[in-house]
Formats: C-alpha cells, structure tokens, sequence
C-alpha cells in the first residue's frame, strides 16, 4: 500500500477525529473509506457525461465516419 502525507487545516483535522470517532473506527481509515466514496461518484459523474456527449452527438459521429 503507498503511503501518502497531506497536510490539512486544524479544524478539518478535528472534525475528521470527531467523525472518526462517532463511526468507531481510527481517522486515517473514515479518510480513506471516504475517499473511495468520493472516487466512486467521480467515476459516475465521468461516465454519466460521457453516455451524455456521446449521445447527444452521435449523429455527427455517424456523419464523420
């Protein structure tokens, strides 16, 4: 696994550990479960535009063939 340091704000970092703590699990672990949350919607955002563009543009497509 690779190992990564950021740096964040105090008060972030606070709300992370309060968080963190309300799930009963350790920070670095509601981090990083929340990040492939995160990765995830991103993921379908990407996918939801481009099934959008194709769409939207595939008579064009057909005409440049």
């Amino acid at each position: 696994m690779e190992q990564l340091t950021i740096n964040i704000p105090d008060e972030i970092a606070g709300q992370l550990r309060t968080a963190a703590q309300k799930c009963g699990v350790k920070p670095e672990d509601f981090m990083l479960a929340s990040l492939q949350e995160r990765l995830a919607h991103v993921d379908a955002e990407f996918i939801h535009a481009m099934r959008y563009v194709l769409k939207k543009n595939a008579e064009l497509y057909k005409r440049l063939v």
